[in-house]
């Protein structure tokens, strides 16, 4: 994301000031390509691992600047989110043991966080989207301390107008607003970056984007969000539109999003790319640099292009073109944002190869890319692979349409393992970390295939919080233990032995699949839902879904008794008792028991951020001390 400290450049001199250090800086880079100046000939790898944070009850927890003061150690940094953190490994040559260094590296950074979280009762999770996490979790108070993420909200939100928004289908639907950029931070990812060699850039960068497709089709990890089943990658859809800067205008007019996978391939340079994103997006952020790219050049100089990578890092294209300097050199690399966070990190390794065994390729393969494959397949293909995992069928070279496991079975695998062995990569490490891959697609089960079919196997047990309770429990602990994700064993609503963890607040165990009625609705239809649905307490909202009355079962049956003898229809509003008692879903379990009592209540309506989102009754808390009990025997029991 940059730098931490910002200067907004979006209007006035200042704004002017930056845009001709960004076109300079352009000119400057022009040149170096010019002059032979950038690195060709080197493959490095970098790579960038973003983790969750969760407490005891495996819900976020946002302490992450809290645990970043413990550590030590200047490859671990923030994020956007106060429950995130990210771990910037170490640029190595693509060569060699490289892949067994990156599965060292991955460990050791999990292992310092782990050391530190769990000081602060936190404990971190590598996964796409973490399963427990709530919107009420994404608000602007769980904003890391950071000028640049505060800048950013307000600068996007602005270019909006209005409310961010998500709109995504899957098995279930998803439609929200939102006040905030935080909804980002719903994405957890493990980046790459590949060094490129001027001379084949064009061909290096159009096979990352015809790869991109199949090589995230393998590695989806990101199926459910608030609960809903949506993409097999729903982190793709979240990404595009949270930080969607385009304001709403007419259909005739074609406007870009900054986050994109696309629009054309690319004819030869860098500078097509970098000069498109110039021209297209209003710059966020500015510096006070007072380099002179171009005078350093023509010195034969290094600069550092603050301009150019200020503003490359406010667009995201999920393969973004980087511009860095590596021991006094400048280079190019390509940055690829596919990749969800874990499973484990064996899986994360093994996407590794897989995608860097296939840019080990590129003199060769990618260079009659745009000849064979229309990009308008390519980027369908890529949304299609968000959408559906391995089961996508993608539209290949030479007008071939393929399922994803059969391409990279028969195809994209072995054609990995020659361009490993051609980087130098070990043959051991090239066969064991392709083989988890192979393995992985064989069987089908991606991290996402787990998660839904975990989700599924629990189907009308527990809660809906429960039930994702325990599939980020599951995650974690098979996670720890390391094996990769085609080898575990579905989730069971059983198997977390934290029973008092998952009952600790109201959100843990409410009822969210909530029967309502507006205000002008007849009673009858009270009574009838109340009969159909086994429920004794209707709530009562309004078209924003906020809380109005609730109806309880006595209160209908008084009613009824004293109907009205001329057959008067009663309407809800005359019986319903308004500003009822509510709870949130943070609120302790033991607080809201108090408060039913208190107020002679059985049940609560749970409020967040001014909406009904679940009741809880008295049938809850009794199921609650139950399972308590059962525990309490079983421990005792031996």
């Amino acid at each position: 994301m940059g730098a931490s400290e910002v200067n907004r450049a979006t209007d006035g001199e200042r704004h002017r000031r930056f845009m001709q250090r960004l076109l300079s800086d352009l000119r400057a880079l022009e040149l170096m390509l010019e002059k032979g100046m950038v690195e060709g000939g080197v493959r490095r790898y970098g790579a960038e691992q973003e983790l969750v944070l969760v407490d005891g009850a495996r819900d976020p927890a946002p302490v992450a600047p809290e645990v970043l003061d413990l550590i030590d150690d200047p490859r671990v940094t923030h994020e956007i989110g106060r429950f995130n953190l990210e771990i910037n490994l170490t640029p190595q040559a693509l060569t060699g043991s490289c892949l067994r260094d990156l599965h060292d590296e991955l460990n050791e950074g999990v292992g310092i966080v782990r050391d530190s979280a769990h000081q602060l009762g936190g404990e971190p999770v590598l996964t796409g989207i973490l399963p427990t996490l709530k919107l009420s979790d994404l608000c602007k108070a769980n904003i890391v301390p950071v000028e640049r993420y505060h800048a950013l909200d307000e600068l996007i939100r602005e270019m909006r107008g209005e409310d961010y928004e998500l709109r995504i289908k899957g098995i279930d639907e998803l439609t929200l607003r939102h006040d905030t950029v935080m909804l980002e931070a719903a994405n957890t990812s493990f980046q790459l970056h590949f060094q490129t060699d001027p001379e084949h850039f064009a061909a290096q960068y159009n096979l990352a984007q015809a790869i991109a497709a199949p090589v995230l089709a393998a590695a989806v990890n990101s199926p459910v969000l608030f609960g809903k089943r949506l993409w097999r990658e729903t982190r793709i859809a979240i990404f595009q539109q949270a930080v969607d800067t385009r304001a709403k205008g007419s259909p005739d007019r074609d406007l870009l999003a900054r986050v994109r996978f696309g629009e054309a391939w690319v004819e030869r340079s860098p500078i097509q790319i970098f000069r498109n994103d110039v021209a297209r997006f209003r710059v966020f952020f500015g510096d006070d640099s007072d380099e002179d790219p171009i005078e350093l050049v023509e010195r034969g100089e290094v600069p550092k292009l603050h301009a150019l990578t200020t503003h490359n890092s406010t667009v995201w294209r999920w393969n973004r073109v980087c511009y860095g300097i590596s021991e006094g050199r400048p280079h190019i690399r390509i940055e690829n944002r596919v990749f969800p966070a874990g499973p484990t990190v064996a899986d994360e390794v093994a996407n590794a190869a897989l995608w860097f065994g296939l840019m080990g390729t590129a003199h060769r393969t990618g260079r009659d890319v745009p000849q064979r494959l229309d990009f308008d397949s390519a980027r369908a293909n890529f949304n299609a692979a968000a959408r559906e995992g391995l089961r996508a069928q993608f539209d290949w070279l030479d007008g071939r349409t393929l399922p994803a496991g059969e391409l990279l079975l028969e195809n994209l695998i072995p054609l990995a393992r020659q361009g490993l062995d051609e980087l130098g990569v070990d043959a051991e490490d090239a066969e064991r970390y392709l083989g988890i891959v192979r393995r992985r697609v064989e069987s089908g089960q991606t991290g996402s295939t787990w998660l839904l079919k975990s989700h599924a196997g629990m189907k009308d047990q527990g809660t809906r919080a429960e039930r994702l309770t325990c599939l980020t429990g599951a995650l974690l602990d098979r996670q720890n233990a390391g094996s990769p994700v085609h080898t575990w064993e579905l989730a069971r609503l059983d198997e977390h032995e934290d029973t008092a963890g998952h009952f600790a607040r109201v959100g843990q165990f409410m009822t969210t699949d909530l029967h309502t009625v507006r205000e002008d609705e007849p009673i009858d239809l009270v009574a009838s839902i109340m009969d159909w649905e086994k429920v004794r307490h209707i709530p009562v909202e309004d078209t924003r879904h906020r809380l109005v009355g609730i109806v309880s079962y006595r209160q209908l049956i008084k009613v009824l008794a004293d109907r009205r003898p001329n057959g008067e229809v009663i309407a809800v509003h005359e019986i319903m008792s308004r500003a009822p008692v509510s709870a949130d879903p943070q609120m302790p379990t033991l607080d809201a028991i108090t408060l039913m009592r208190r107020h002679k209540v059985s049940c609560l309506p749970v409020i967040d951020n001014g909406q009904l989102v679940g009741i809880v009754t008295e049938h809850d808390f009794m199921r609650v001390a139950g399972a308590l009990l059962e525990k309490s025997l079983r421990e005792h029991l031996g």
